[in-house]
């Protein structure tokens, strides 16, 4: 199978590639750059494509022969979107690493014209959000009258340059949460929950994360919060870059300073997630997940998922609906656990 990774040379890309080099995958690397793509491209012996993604015809022509693309070139507002409509104009299955709300959103308005053309759409196809998705489809089957979602989630090992980008822009624009099947802003860290993870019991705060819109289509459960555990000055900074002029300065700063995980956080740290349901009648069940590296889990998901997108269902899907509210439990060093009903 001949299937494009486009942002290859980003720190998730290049993971990303190198790994599929070491299973046996042969991807064609892409991006806009050819004096980083030419590089990695011959210490893998690789084929590559230079292509921005500003000009609809470009993207079109490169995806030329290739049955998938895995787009990994963030921030994906800006980028998600022309790709996929390249995709959707091809005929080419699409998948990406995103966590961003509006872009899942997006993707999902463009869910018919992608099941018009026969492929599939599947954004959030990394740690940003096959766990916390497959935790909330996982609830669901156990309590299918549930009204209230929480999802909480703890990484370590830091951020990559891309992510950090992405969360400062994103904090700029406060939290979300969904209501009433509705998706609404709120201050980042307005609420709290006691999140029991399987390292032990942690206070968390709300956050916008992808499942306040992915969880949604998953579940369809209307009142949805994603929390996570935020040091109080990084909720303080969050605020501050609503004042505007310190956003664009620091955003810049991330991709000069961050450098991303080193292979030795990549193997050492771990990823947790819990999740609570909850029915009008007061039942409630969790579920708690544990996994590698985000940045880690990210790859050995994207790849598990890459060379099966010519076979999965049309149209918009997120990663339980396409795959099964199981798939997490699949992926290497993933361990999920079911509470019982109460």
């Amino acid at each position: 199978m001949t299937w494009l990774l486009y942002g290859a040379t980003g720190y998730t890309g290049r993971l990303i590639a190198r790994r599929a080099v070491a299973r046996g995958m042969r991807p064609v690397l892409a991006g806009r750059s050819a004096a980083k793509l030419l590089p990695l491209a011959a210490e893998l012996g690789l084929e590559h494509r230079v292509f921005g993604l500003d000009d609809a015809g470009a993207i079109r022509r490169g995806l030329k022969g290739v049955e998938a693309v895995a787009h990994c070139a963030g921030p994906f507002v800006r980028t998600a979107l022309p790709m996929a409509r390249a995709c959707v104009d091809t005929a080419t299955p699409y998948l990406d690493i995103t966590g961003e709300i509006d872009v899942f959103e997006s993707l999902c308005e463009l869910g018919p014209r992608a099941a018009a053309a026969g492929i599939v759409l599947l954004p959030g196809a990394g740690f940003d959000v096959v766990p916390t998705d497959c935790v909330a489809a996982l609830l669901a089957d156990r309590l299918p009258d549930a009204t209230q979602l929480d999802l909480a989630f703890l990484v370590g090992g830091g951020a990559s340059p891309g992510t950090a980008r992405t969360a400062l822009a994103g904090a700029a624009d406060g939290g979300r949460i969904r209501a009433g099947g509705e998706i609404r802003t709120v201050p980042v860290g307005s609420r709290q929950v006691r999140a029991a993870f399987p390292s032990g019991a942690r206070t968390v705060v709300s956050v916008p994360w992808g499942d306040v819109s992915t969880a949604y289509h998953s579940t369809g459960i209307p009142d949805i919060t994603t929390y996570t555990a935020v040091p109080a000055p990084a909720l303080a900074a969050s605020r501050a870059l609503r004042l505007g002029p310190l956003r664009g300065a620091l955003t810049g700063l991330a991709g000069l300073v961050v450098r991303g995980p080193s292979e030795r956080a990549l193997g050492g740290t771990r990823s947790e997630v819990w999740g609570r349901a909850r029915d009008a009648a007061g039942n409630t069940v969790t579920a708690t997940l544990s996994g590698p590296n985000p940045y880690s889990m990210t790859a050995d998901s994207v790849l598990r998922i890459v060379e099966r997108l010519p076979s999965l269902p049309a149209g918009f899907r997120t990663p339980s609906m396409a795959l099964g509210a199981d798939f997490a439990g699949t992926l290497e060093g993933v361990t999920v656990t079911m509470e019982a009903l109460r």
